[in-house]
């Protein structure tokens, strides 16, 4: 394979009309390897730095003729060698003087310049240890926005459709038509309200979190029912969002972690809830030990601000017995490299691995190429817009014809 000849940088704009950047990478052959990096809104407290202050225009200063220097001649296909000058160039652990956002739109470029020079498919190049095949991943939609992602919605971030078909064709119609149930029983809820759509394509809507809880688990079962395909409820609480003074605050009370997670194991049992992502704030593994051990046997718990892609976070919930999944989001840490570090060690862990979207998306394919390398059990993105379309759409091609 020939080497690297020429990078550069540019400002694009992501889901949320917010500037982000996107590196090019050609070879010495004239291939090109492009990557736009996307950005979080509820984002966990290790993640590394998505830019310098001063954002993306002072990537752009930084970014000179001497670090385009350093990275012109690497050759295509060393992925760790690569990703090593990427943190050697920023210089710090937290990668905040040049911007994690720039480190994995530059990892992602050269990753699909490399592949498109070896005429490979980026999850045949990135599969992991022990994937034989072509694995394909259960869906984990968002019908229901709160949090962050929604203005006057409830407590709990994302409600989620958990789609577990044999192949993605349905798993998608079966997540598309929970998604669908909700915006229509909201609808009939408050006929003369506004309905809209959050970050990552979720309904917005001022309900209760319980409210909107009972709305998504009804539509899991008509889902169920009529189109005999396998879905059922999960949440994402993002609950270090709504933790402070050591306590859970709710609208109208507050709650302790063990009255926490109390409720949240009522919650699993009443609902069937088969996913539940951090129900604790991200540095209460304690409390996430205690809820794994209780359901960990019928619910899928994922860490995500708990861990943050980071290995070393980690192996602290592999020795805890925290979760029993985890969420894998590149530009938490970086680089493909860390975050390949990440994947093997809960995989051999016998963890299972959610690939997940930002809420601030760029209309980029690779994301489901991670997921099915890696043997993921999840691939979990929003439902409606063309940024998250284009993934869903990549995953569909990656499966093969329809078949009627």
């Amino acid at each position: 394979m020939t080497a690297v000849a020429e990078v550069t940088l540019r400002r694009i704009y992501d889901s949320r009309g917010q500037p982000t950047i996107e590196a090019t990478v050609a070879s010495e052959a004239g291939v090109l390897g492009r990557a736009g990096a996307p950005s979080g809104a509820s984002t966990g407290t290790h993640e590394v730095r998505a830019f310098p202050e001063g954002g993306v225009a002072e990537v752009l200063r930084r970014f000179g003729a001497r670090e385009r220097e350093k990275l012109v001649g690497v050759p295509l296909g060393a992925q760790a060698d690569w990703d090593l000058l990427l943190r050697t160039l920023d210089g710090r652990p937290d990668l905040s003087r040049l911007g994690g956002n720039t480190a994995t739109a530059l990892s992602l470029a050269y990753a699909r310049a490399g592949a498109t020079e070896s005429d490979r498919p980026l999850w045949e190049v990135w599969r992991r240890p022990g994937v034989a095949s072509k694995q394909f991943p259960n869906l984990v939609g968002n019908c229901l926005n709160g949090g962050k992602h929604a203005i006057n919605g409830p407590e709990f971030q994302e409600f989620l459709a958990i789609a577990s078909a044999e192949r993605p064709e349905d798993s998608l119609r079966a997540a598309l038509d929970v998604h669908r149930r909700v915006g229509a029983a909201l609808r009939a809820r408050s006929p003369t309200a506004a309905l809209g759509r959050g970050d990552e394509g979720g309904w917005v809507a001022a309900v209760e979190s319980r409210e909107g809880l009972e709305i998504l688990s009804r539509a899991c079962r008509e889902t169920r029912e009529e189109l005999h395909l396998p879905v059922h409820p999960g949440l994402d609480l993002a609950a270090s969002e709504f933790y402070s003074d050591g306590r859970y605050h709710y609208r109208g009370t507050t709650r302790s972690p063990e009255e926490q997670r109390r409720f949240l194991v009522d919650l699993v049992d009443e609902f069937g809830l088969t996913y539940v992502e951090d129900p604790f704030d991200q540095e209460d593994f304690e409390s996430f030990s205690r809820f794994t051990a209780e359901v960990g046997g019928r619910c899928r718990v994922v860490g995500d601000d708990l861990y943050t892609t980071r290995r070393e976070r980690l192996e602290r919930g592999i020795a805890a017995r925290a979760t029993n999944a985890i969420l894998i989001k590149v530009n938490q840490v970086g680089t493909l490299t860390d975050t390949f570090a990440t994947i093997d060690r809960a995989r051999a862990a016998g963890w299972a691995t959610v690939t997940s979207h930002r809420s601030g998306e760029v209309p980029e394919e690779w994301l489901p190429h991670l997921a099915v390398a890696s043997g993921a059990a999840g691939l979990k993105c929003g439902l409606m817009g063309g940024e998250r379309i284009a993934k869903l759409n990549e995953l569909l091609r990656l499966a093969g014809p329809t078949e009627s």
